[in-house]
């Protein structure tokens, strides 16, 4: 096996990148939230699976490479005792629904058959995470990064889409330096690179990165061919930004193939169907005791697959079959790459980098097959003849240092390429409230610097509050009708939050009840320092 840091052969090389990320949902106040449920989900079909299957490949021997982020809210929650209990009673409740569901079909083969199915998994999965894993998926993570063929990056404190914030360059400032600090608090050391959330970069980004330390980022393909036209060299190497940061692009034909919903393969008729849950489909009084607060929702118990995309009309899931698909999937997405690579390899007469990215929780949330694909994938690729190596961000930085430096654009990973999906009609708004919040935060910061007790811990709410407010996955649920009601009403909660805290601390009178009950439930970042707002002042005051 070879080492992180030793000399690759082949044609060219594939990086394989998993970008992992949640909102912050957390409400200690309720017994149940049905939003809360986003987490226990991707928990059961995504990270502990993924885990498993890095740990088996690890322990196979299997020359594989791969990246991942976790961006800061994840590892918050996967972290926070109470959701892990909540995730406990989760585990239990499906197993119980499952055992129900073996009963219920106990006259139907088929039906019974993935029951049974569900209730060994739930079973296995209840048992690493208390028995394994000891409700704690950190650590796993980090022995898979020091096995060397796993790398880490961060991503931004709470996920802010930071082309939108840089009108305060303060805030995106913040997101970053708070993003790195905090990854060395959970890795014991500091991230070498950082994956923009929804790839959002504009050019006076840059010089923040690397004051923060960092020193790679990935962004779009148009992002490092705008301003060097007809250069498609850019998209498969890496180029050096005026900063000297190394600046990875997303190739979209890998991308498309596997996250396409016309194209890709998780679209295949022999795949799981997402959307044909239990929760919706059984009688109401039956399901109910398991649907939170009575409300219609997943539950991770599905039969049928998609069969048809254009029809309603679905054939039971064959779960042996759908893993042969899998892994006759696995077995194309190499071949194509290595016809890509050598491809790339005779026209552009360089080793080719082909970086492919995807959200992690495609891989078993969305498509339930992803994780058996991926484990496939990464076992064939390692064993491809060497057309191609498996890479991580930093091997491939230290074998092939950029040295062409490139100005990239204005782009993000969103519809049209731009900033369009998180500034829209049905979204926009926001950003006044976000610009003024930050703004007040700063120079609620740079007075009160030297601030103590009750007067300290409000600020540092106010900067938790504001931080949670300018998470992009409010504005982009904003434009989906099913959730726009929830994400207007977190982003308003937590700038209501800041502004209250503002007016209390600027007025001298606090407010410690509401204070203390919101540093109990939003509780992120623990250790934060409202002073990061106020940089210039701290400056001054520790020279």
């Amino acid at each position: 096996m070879q080492s992180a840091g030793s000399s690759h052969t082949g044609s060219g090389y594939l990086m394989i990148m998993l970008h992992a990320h949640l909102p912050y949902i957390r409400y200690p106040e309720h017994e149940h939230f049905l939003e809360e449920n986003w987490l226990y989900e991707a928990m059961t079909e995504t990270y502990i699976p993924l885990i498993t299957i890095l740990e088996n490949l690890v322990a196979d021997g299997v020359d594989f490479r791969i990246a991942l982020s976790l961006t800061p809210p994840l590892v918050e929650m996967l972290n926070d005792d109470l959701l892990m209990s909540r995730y406990q009673r989760y585990l239990s409740a499906l197993i119980e629904l499952s055992g129900r569901e073996i009963y219920r079909n106990r006259k139907d083969i088929r039906f019974r058959e993935l029951a049974t199915m569900y209730r060994k998994r739930f079973l296995k999965t209840r048992q690493l995470f208390e028995n394994v894993y000891r409700r704690d998926l950190i650590t796993p993570f980090i022995k898979l990064m020091e096995s060397g063929r796993v790398e880490i990056a961060t991503c931004s404190a709470t996920h802010a889409y930071l082309p939108a914030l840089m009108p305060k360059p303060i805030a995106v400032e913040t997101q970053i330096q708070l993003a790195v600090k905090h990854y060395t608090k959970f890795f014991g050391k500091k991230p070498r690179g950082l994956w923009l959330p929804e790839c959002g970069f504009t050019p006076a980004m840059d010089p923040l990165l690397k004051d923060a330390g960092l020193g790679y980022f990935f962004l779009e393909s148009h992002g490092v061919v705008n301003n060097s036209p007809g250069s498609r060299k850019n998209i498969y190497t890496s180029v050096k930004t005026p900063a000297g940061l190394t600046a990875f692009a997303r190739d979209n034909i890998s991308s498309r193939q596997v996250w396409s919903a016309d194209e890709g393969y998780p679209g295949d008729a022999a795949y799981r169907d997402f959307y044909r849950d239990i929760g919706f489909d059984l009688d109401f009084d039956y399901i109910s005791p398991y649907l939170p607060d009575g409300i219609r929702t997943f539950t991770g118990l599905k039969y049928y697959r998609i069969t048809n995309r254009s029809s309603t009309r679905k054939k039971p899931y064959n779960r042996e079959k759908a893993l042969q698909k899998a892994k006759l999937h696995a077995a194309d997405f190499i071949k194509r790459r290595e016809k890509q690579i050598l491809s790339l390899n005779r026209q552009l007469k360089i080793r080719p980098l082909v970086t492919a990215a995807f959200d992690a929780e495609l891989f078993g949330h969305w498509w339930f097959e992803g994780p058996e694909w991926l484990n496939h994938m990464l076992r064939k690729g390692a064993g491809n003849g060497k057309v191609f190596c498996f890479v991580t961000p930093s091997e491939f930085i230290a074998e092939n240092p950029a040295t062409e430096i490139l100005d990239p654009s204005l782009s993000s990973w969103g519809q049209k390429g731009y900033s369009s999906t998180w500034i829209a009609a049905s979204n926009s708004w926001v950003y006044k409230h976000m610009h003024r919040a930050a703004k007040r935060m700063h120079e609620l910061s740079a007075k009160n610097i030297k601030a103590r007790g009750w007067e300290k811990r409000a600020l540092n709410q106010a900067a938790r509050e504001l931080l949670l407010a300018q998470a992009s996955d409010w504005a982009f649920m904003m434009q989906k009708e099913k959730a726009s009601e929830f994400a207007t009403r977190k982003f308003t909660e937590h700038l209501t939050n800041f502004s209250t805290l503002y007016h209390e601390i600027t007025a001298g009178s606090i407010n410690r009840d509401h204070l203390a009950f919101l540093e109990r439930k939003n509780n992120i970042f623990s250790d934060i320092d409202f002073r990061m707002y106020a940089r210039n002042s701290l400056e001054k005051l520790i020279s």
